[in-house]
């Protein structure tokens, strides 16, 4: 390093390579917040997915539908705790590996977007065709759609990480 009276300079490589060492910092705590979910979480959020058009469909049924609608309103409700729980477990077990806390942001808005628009009005809207028709075939129907969206996104969130790391 050049010095100048007091200050200390860098030289140009020396700026370039600390430059160059940021960067691959960055690079690195962006893939490791855009890693995927431990498999038992992605599992758990299928599940949870699947399990929320029935869910719904028993607690708008206009009638009793399989089951009381106050059990159908104790199953979203013990349902909602567990995956509260396991989503907590896993932020925390995902800090103490990495580091990082959990960050959305840097998931790609075209892949985000569409997922909180879309799936949110495919499961609650197959509860209201539900209740409307009284075919429980919109409820599987969406369930399916959403337990493969839930994979997909899964899918989505391993290759992301593959492709910056």
């Amino acid at each position: 390093m050049e010095t100048n009276g007091d200050v200390i300079r860098p030289t140009a490589q020396q700026a370039l390579a600390a430059l160059a060492q940021a960067e691959q910092v960055s690079a690195s705590t962006t893939a490791l917040s855009a890693t995927p979910w431990p498999r038992w979480f992605a599992a758990a959020v299928t599940l949870y997915t699947a399990a929320l058009p029935p869910v719904y469909g028993g607690m708008l049924a206009d009638h009793d539908w399989l089951l009381p609608r106050a059990a159908w309103t104790v199953i979203m409700a013990v349902l909602t705790a567990a995956y509260m729980s396991l989503f907590a477990v896993a932020a925390s077990n995902w800090r103490k590996k990495t580091g990082v806390a959990l960050r959305f942001d840097v998931l790609p808005k075209h892949v985000t977007l569409p997922l909180m628009i879309g799936l949110p009005a495919v499961l609650l809207g197959s509860a209201m065709v539900f209740r409307a028709t009284h075919e429980p075939l919109w409820l599987f129907a969406a369930s399916a759609v959403g337990a493969g969206t839930s994979v997909a996104f899964h899918l989505v969130f391993v290759r992301l990480h593959r492709k910056a790391s």
